[in-house]
């Protein structure tokens, strides 16, 4: 019940920001009220439109979600930073990127590397890719959630110019006799577009479809890095880069959250399915990657030495690192999008007014 205790972050007194905001929001709740409502009850209706001209969360999430979001994104973008330095610009980072690269494919079983082979064509990862942003754009449209689609242009131009640019600017000096290619190779285009089209997708979808949304975004863009590792087209480092790139860049973007891009007020409400799926996607995913991140601790000895006994060890780390941090990822995104659409307040709660109950011959006809 404490759910429905929510109040706002902001006084009462605090002023609405954007007077289109403002307007929509009214225009909103008139059109959930409706005429026949309000004449039926005057002073509810009267105290819901008051609730719009002063609750700032009919403009804007709670300002402790912007931080939130902004502050999970800068941190996912460091650590895409720290992850490159370290597969990049170490030795260590080098031999293990190499060992992964040379034996990933040997190290899974047959029945899955046929199924990696669908997700390998940049044509199916294309399409698909496609196909959930153009789910995305008519949901938006129909939805006429006007300032998401303007986040949502933004995220995938930001997400494009990052896969386009960032693999010719950094480098990759030759610290290894490597097996594979010494050219850069870092991020993985393949892997970064998958992650923006899955994350378009949960971003736009209603809240019933949000979980569902998540989880089928994940399965693709899992498929897809394990895939480009498998072919040997990537390093494992660089799909673990892309899943931070993009889990920063969507969090920043959800931290830019605006009235039409949120749930109407008097529909907002909590939502199990949400709760319970990122719940079980950042909880599995942070355990996933402990485990990725022990075993590599464990066979870190026998990376120099190219030791045989480390090869299955350091496949599997890959392997447990790209599932943990695709699932914090798209439970993260899942979280937070919830919450930045979502923040209730007496105004989600209310909604349109009931109407009042209807007299005992009424009833009996």
């Amino acid at each position: 019940m404490s759910e429905f205790k929510e109040q706002s972050d902001d006084t009462p007194n605090s002023s609405v920001q954007g007077s289109s905001d403002l307007e929509r929001a009214a225009d909103s709740l008139g059109e959930s009220v409706g005429d026949d409502q309000i004449e039926k009850n005057p002073e509810q209706a009267k105290l819901s439109f008051d609730m719009v001209t002063t609750d700032p969360l009919t403009v804007r999430p709670r300002k402790a979600s912007i931080a939130l979001c902004a502050g999970l994104g800068i941190a996912m973008l460091l650590l895409g930073a720290v992850l490159w330095l370290f597969a990049v610009r170490t030795v260590t980072g080098q031999e293990y990127d190499d060992m992964v690269w040379s034996y990933f494919s040997a190290a899974l079983p047959t029945w899955f590397i046929a199924v990696l082979k669908i997700f390998v064509h940049t044509y199916i990862d294309v399409a698909i890719v496609a196909v959930f942003a153009l789910i995305a754009i008519a949901v938006v449209i129909v939805r006429r959630r006007w300032a998401l689609l303007i986040q949502l242009a933004v995220f995938g131009v930001v997400s494009f110019a990052v896969a386009a640019t960032v693999k010719r600017v950094l480098p990759r000096p030759f610290l290894v006799n490597v097996a594979s290619y010494t050219s850069n190779s870092a991020p993985s285009g393949h892997t970064l577009m998958a992650a923006a089209g899955a994350v378009v997708l949960v971003c736009a979808v209603p809240r019933v479809w949000r979980a569902v949304a998540a989880f089928v975004g994940w399965a693709f863009t899992l498929m897809v890095a394990l895939s480009v590792v498998e072919a040997q087209w990537h390093r494992p480092s660089d799909p673990l880069m892309s899943l931070l790139i993009i889990a920063g860049l969507a969090c920043i973007m959800l931290a830019f959250t605006r009235s039409s891009g949120m749930d109407e007020p008097g529909t907002r409400m909590s939502s199990a399915s949400v709760q319970i799926v990122a719940t079980v996607m950042i909880t599995a995913g942070i355990v996933a990657v402990l485990y990725g991140a022990y075993v590599y601790w464990q066979i870190e000895p026998g990376l120099d030495l190219g030791a045989q006994w480390a090869r299955s060890g350091a496949c599997t780390a890959a392997f447990a690192l790209m599932l943990g941090v695709s699932l914090v990822t798209f439970g993260m995104v899942a979280a937070l999008r919830q919450l930045t659409a979502s923040p209730l307040s007496k105004l989600g709660l209310i909604g349109a007014p009931p109407e009042p109950p209807k007299p005992a011959e009424e009833r009996d006809n």
